[in-house]
């Protein structure tokens, strides 16, 4: 089938389309605006193929959305676009409710446009898959807790605020248009791709260039760690078995306190590194203590159970392992980061 992808040139949505392309013969159309955050240096492996297409546009753009709807005919939406660093939506509020609220409004009004239009039965197999994230939540208090499909919203930052906007609005347009939708929420992601302005990324680029490494507070904050290409495959197995009307959590069954995870990266990187930077005797010497954010929630965690009940999915990476090729990765493509660091990768792409 064809599957369109929004925000395929960022970190999770690359990972999809490139699971696609690579394990299924599916074809895959991204709509991606190519916002700080989108790279297409991230989709070089499968930018040639013939079942990838690419169309740099606005998901606020209703015209060029309903040209998109008309040209490609997807059999299914997979909704991935949106702003989703919490820093910058506490600085910048503004972008957070146009790209994630206003944006997934446009992209649902468009699919109901197209979904209506459609013969029966294709139109009895669309499917429109909103992915988002745990964040919605909030936090949990007790150290038992888990985050399930049910657990009320309670959002803390303006990011996380309007991705729970944005899932409602999901649901609203499936229960009063009947619109065929599903939402899944996961939990942070780490991998290859990342944009280094996340925590993996910046403690490793940091790390290898003797800067501070940054933690909150005493970085007790606790976060369910999910490797990218496990929820690449979690995510295409919801959109080809899903149930209709389901949200689905999926989570990496790896709680960690945000200082492990950073001291984790600092042993790896003394056995995959050792060539330090001048004056660093130790990786974990770098490690600066900083003030807290605003309304920083201390601990998220999944309980994917249902995922793995219903659909046959569990993720196959451990943290141990995970990092092990995150870190690797990040050493293997230093050409990849420092187009990222120094702007490189956008000027190319403007043609300047």
């Amino acid at each position: 089938m064809k599957i369109l992808v929004t925000g395929g040139a960022g970190f999770i949505g690359s990972a999809v389309i490139r699971h696609i392309i690579n394990n299924t013969e599916d074809s895959v159309v991204n709509v991606d605006m190519l916002t700080y955050a989108g790279n297409l240096e991230s989709l070089t492996s499968v930018s040639g193929s013939l079942r990838y297409d690419f169309e740099q546009i606005d998901i606020c753009n209703r015209a060029e959305m309903d040209r998109v709807f008309e040209v490609y005919q997807p059999a299914a939406v997979m909704h991935l676009a949106a702003e989703s660093h919490v820093d910058r939506s506490i600085d910048g509020p503004a972008a957070f409710i146009d790209t994630n609220i206003v944006g997934t409004y446009t992209l649902l009004e468009a699919a109901r446009s197209y979904w209506q239009a459609l013969p029966d039965e294709r139109r009895e197999k669309f499917l429109f898959h909103h992915i988002s994230t745990d964040e919605v939540y909030g936090d949990l208090e007790g150290p038992e807790d888990l985050f399930t499909e049910t657990t009320p919203y309670a959002p803390s930052s303006p990011y996380s605020a309007s991705k729970a906007a944005s899932d409602h609005l999901v649901r609203a347009w499936r229960r009063t248009y009947g619109l065929p939708t599903l939402v899944t929420n996961c939990s942070n992601n780490y991998g290859p791709y990342h944009f280094p302005e996340k925590l993996i990324p910046l403690m490793i680029l940091n790390a290898l260039e003797g800067k501070p490494l940054p933690v909150y507070g005493q970085g007790t904050q606790i976060r369910d760690w999910l490797y990218v290409e496990d929820h690449a495959r979690a995510l295409y197995t919801v959109v080809t078995q899903g149930k209709v009307g389901e949200t689905y959590n999926i989570g990496g069954h790896n709680e960690k306190q945000n200082i492990d995870v950073v001291k984790a990266i600092c042993e790896l990187l003394e056995e995959l590194a050792p060539n330090k930077p001048q004056g660093v005797k130790r990786y974990a010497d770098l490690i600066t203590h900083v003030t807290d954010r605003p309304g920083h929630d201390l601990r998220y965690a999944i309980d994917a159970s249902k995922i793995q009940r219903e659909l046959g999915w569990a993720p196959r990476e451990t943290f141990e392992t995970g990092l092990r090729k995150t870190v690797q990765w990040y050493l293997d493509n230093g050409d990849w980061c420092h187009n990222v660091q120094d702007g490189t990768y956008q000027r190319e792409r403007l043609g300047s």
